[in-house]
């Protein structure tokens, strides 16, 4: 287990470095000039053009803008803003609103869409398990800013039982409702794939030699079909993290949430290239150590599995 984990931690350096430098690329052949945007439709002084140019380092080769990035990234220098503050104090403000929405979030994945997926699979063929499926490929069908809008006229406008917009991001309850809209699209996934993974299981020989034993259905479902049932879906809830953080460009903008998504949406409309490299330099980062550790709980999971 430890050789795997470090061969994982090498091929992590190369998937960094090469994800970091197609972001930095595209961030920097983006047309147009950030600099000079910054006026707006007023003119802008060439000398004054120059000197910010100078000092964000835009004056030099796409090459050795990146070299100079990544150097200053391993002293924890993600460089600065247009408006002069670093750009890890911006993120260290964003990243744990966005952190409670997306924990959230994956909780709701979790209990609902692996609760509702493991009904239907035990149901399999019958009213329940139809009516699981027909719900999931709805969801499915409905894009996410569809989803949020409805959520917050339904949940929010009309009935008025959640807040409409999140005034305070540490409140959970504020929270919830684009924590909901943020896990629908995935939960309905996760609740297909465990009724898929738990029907196909209950077929499996070992389920028979467990119900010919005498165990306890509860000790059967429990234990046998749940653990071996949970290893495609934590793969899918481990990658779906990412999917999670990015989504929330959508979900922020909806209920006025304060984090890593309306921060690198803001960014994006001002082409301030050091926000939008550093946000996805920490997301590379987050996918990655993530990916690590289902791998090694593919191990805890299935006793069979074993890594060199």
């Amino acid at each position: 287990m430890g050789r795997y984990a470090a061969r994982r931690l090498l091929q992590m350096i190369p998937i960094f470095v090469g994800t970091t430098l197609l972001i930095f690329l595209m961030v920097h052949i983006l047309p147009g000039d950030p600099i000079r945007a910054m006026w707006g439709d007023k003119a802008a002084d060439p000398a004054q053009v120059a000197a910010l140019r100078h000092e964000f380092g835009l004056d030099q080769p796409v090459w050795k803008q990146y070299i100079d990035y990544m150097l200053n990234l391993f002293q924890g220098d993600f460089g600065k803003t247009f408006g002069g503050r670093q750009v890890i104090d911006v993120m260290t403000e964003a990243f744990p609103v966005t952190l409670r929405l997306t924990l959230l979030a994956i909780t709701i994945e979790i209990i609902v869409g692996i609760g509702l997926g493991a009904w239907a699979g035990l149901k399999a063929g019958k009213a329940a398990d139809s009516g699981v499926l027909i719900f999931t490929l709805l969801v499915i069908s409905i894009p996410v800013f569809v989803l949020g809008y409805l959520a917050r006229f339904v949940l929010a406008d009309e009935l008025g039982w959640l807040p409409p917009n999140v005034q305070d991001s540490t409140n959970l309850a504020e929270l919830f409702l684009p924590a909901f809209v943020l896990a629908m699209l995935s939960m309905a996934y996760v609740a297909r794939l465990t009724r898929t993974t738990f029907a196909e299981n209950l077929r499996a020989d070992y389920m028979r030699t467990a119900l010919a034993k005498g165990l306890p259905r509860r000790r059967i479902v429990g234990v046998h079909l749940l653990r071996n049932s949970l290893i495609p879906v934590i793969t899918f809830i481990g990658t779906d993290v990412g999917g999670f953080i990015g989504g929330a460009v959508i979900t922020e903008g909806i209920f006025n949430v304060q984090g890593i998504g309306n921060l690198l949406f803001r960014a994006i409309q001002t082409s301030e290239g050091s926000t939008i490299v550093g946000v996805v330099t920490v997301l590379v980062l987050v996918i990655l150590v993530i990916n690590l550790v289902i791998d090694l709980l593919y191990a805890v999971l299935d006793p069979r599995i074993r890594y060199a």
